[in-house]
């Protein structure tokens, strides 16, 4: 697990908001990897892109609110329909990595997972940070 704590970021390269997580050699595609920024886990994704160059990395809270685990980082990376997703290790709901919502819910009420929006800048992973309410 990455450890970041977003309070002590030295880096005048870093837009105001944005907090350098890891290099994204750091990451496998179609593989999850868990980072800790302040108290908060997240689950960065890095996916295929059809062009064959590095896809699209996108961030999501690593909690499941269905199992009350931090796993998601451990889930399937797939597809529904169009939208990138990830199955939840433990009872395999199914969220979309863009918005979070649970695509199925596998019988139980509709949850979300929170996403941040990510930037790729030289190499390197940024995660917009809001810690969540």
């Amino acid at each position: 697990m990455t450890l970041v704590d977003p309070q002590t970021i030295d880096s005048a390269a870093i837009p105001d908001g944005w907090v350098r997580v890891c290099a994204v050699s750091d990451l496998e595609v179609e593989r999850g990897r868990a980072a800790l920024l302040g108290d908060t886990q997240i689950a960065l994704f890095l996916l295929h892109s059809p062009d064959g160059k590095t896809g699209r990395v996108h961030a999501v809270s690593n909690y499941d609110p269905y199992s009350h685990a931090n796993v998601i980082s451990r889930g399937i990376v797939g597809t529904k329909q169009d939208a990138p997703t990830v199955a939840s290790p433990m009872y395999k709901q199914v969220f979309d990595l863009r918005t979070g919502a649970c695509l199925d819910t596998q019988g139980k009420e509709p949850e979300t997972l929170t996403v941040w929006p990510v930037a790729v800048s030289d190499g390197d992973v940024l995660v917009r940070w809001e810690a969540p309410r």
